[in-house]
């Protein structure tokens, strides 16, 4: 079986993607879980507790955020 993990990794994610959630839209049947919402813009790199999936905040930060 094809370690399919490889590909969600590393996601980059930007403003428009807030508020950021995982799984994302389109996600593949097997990588759905419970939806969780994640704070990237705090460290600026969050990784989600279902799946281990990596987002990294590329790009301006959003006006009104802390």
């Amino acid at each position: 079986m094809a370690d399919n993990q490889d590909a969600f990794r590393r996601i980059d994610v930007t403003a428009k993607d807030l508020p950021l959630h995982c799984p994302q839209p389109g996600a593949p049947l097997w990588a759905r879980h419970p939806r969780v919402f994640l704070d990237v813009l705090h460290e600026g790199e969050v990784s989600c507790p279902y799946c281990s999936a990596t987002y990294v905040f590329t790009g301006e930060r959003p006006k009104g955020h802390h």
